[in-house]
């Protein structure tokens, strides 16, 4: 169900709220989860944070999925750096190196793991983030056994130079391509510079090669971050286009 095209006559309703959540750490963190309210199983979705933290950008991404009939898992990945506004949290977690790649699929993982078991979702699920979360969303997708479909939005670092790898990214997600077993879905901005087009290009040149299910979308007039419109970065032609081509993706895919 794209924007708009429901029906005026019909039930909506969701349910969204902070929940504790197990990750395959072995630990709890918070999540934010967002399900609809209408009858029926409904496919789920884990939204993977990007670097300005758990925020509230984050939560409402996942009421709009909720929205169009996803239930929707938002991990707080920054757990362990403790409690405060995200963008205080976020910036702890950076200045210790960022959060690590194997935190964030455990807890992914856990999420995954959540939605997989609930018995109110259809056993389908899949995984989506922006910038950051983009690449995480990529890594999980092929590492994580038991996603169904991919979206790596803008995913800044899916190709990284091994003189730029870190203890807490030693590893650039593209190498794991080969590893890719489920559709992915990319929307990239033309303006944008991490990733650049380059990168955007190798990435689908490692798709090629590997005989990939993949549909990049790339936007001109758009760079990074244009789905936030709290940030002058916004483009909302180019955002509602590919917001109604995410929902289009992930309802083919897990509905």
């Amino acid at each position: 169900m794209t924007w708009n095209s429901f029906q005026t006559d019909e039930y909506t309703g969701m349910i969204a709220e902070t929940v504790s959540m197990k990750s395959d750490q072995g630990d709890s963190i918070h999540a934010y989860y967002a399900r609809p309210l209408q009858e029926g199983k409904h496919p789920g979705i884990v939204l993977i944070p990007h670097m300005p933290g758990w925020d509230e950008m984050y939560r409402e991404i996942a009421r709009r999925f909720a929205e169009h009939g996803f239930a929707v898992m938002c991990p707080n990945i920054y757990e362990r750096y403790g409690h405060g506004l995200p963008a205080e949290i976020a910036k702890k977690a950076m200045d210790e190196g960022g959060v690590k790649d194997e935190s964030v699929m455990k807890d992914v993982k856990g999420a995954l793991d959540f939605l997989k078991t609930n018995t109110s979702t259809n056993g389908k699920v899949g995984v989506v983030g922006t910038c950051s979360g983009g690449r995480h969303a990529f890594l999980a997708a092929c590492t994580v056994e038991g996603f169904d479909a991919v979206v790596d939005c803008w995913g800044g670092g899916v190709v990284t130079p091994e003189d730029k790898a870190t203890l807490s990214r030693p590893v650039s997600p593209h190498t794991y391509t080969e590893q890719l077993s489920i559709p992915l879905l990319g929307i990239f901005g033309n303006d944008d510079h991490s990733p650049s087009p380059e990168e955007v290009n190798q990435l689908e040149e490692e798709l090629q090669k590997h005989h990939k299910d993949y549909t990049f979308h790339r936007y001109d007039g758009a760079g990074h971050g244009f789905w936030y419109y709290d940030k002058p970065m916004y483009r909302p032609e180019q955002a509602m286009d590919s917001w109604n081509k995410c929902i289009d993706f992930f309802t083919k895919h897990l509905k």
